[in-house]
């Protein structure tokens, strides 16, 4: 997946071997995508990602949705 147009990702050199992650976080930009690909509820991603905004949640499976439709 191509994270850079995605605001919430970010890739950092040094920071999770440069995966991209949540901004802000060493939370994995795919750990979200598995998620929202195996259908989770924006709550469920919530409640095992705390540190997460519901708003940074929202922007990360939007950006999700938004790439595979056009991608279809």
């Amino acid at each position: 997946m191509d994270w850079s147009g995605c605001e919430h990702v970010e890739v950092v050199p040094g920071k999770v071997s440069g995966q991209p992650v949540i901004k802000g976080t060493r939370v994995l930009a795919e750990t979200i995508e598995q998620y929202s690909r195996r259908g989770a509820s924006l709550e469920e991603i919530r409640e095992d990602f705390p540190s997460l905004s519901v708003e940074t949640i929202e922007g990360v499976v939007g950006y999700l949705r938004t790439r595979l439709y056009t991608a279809a």
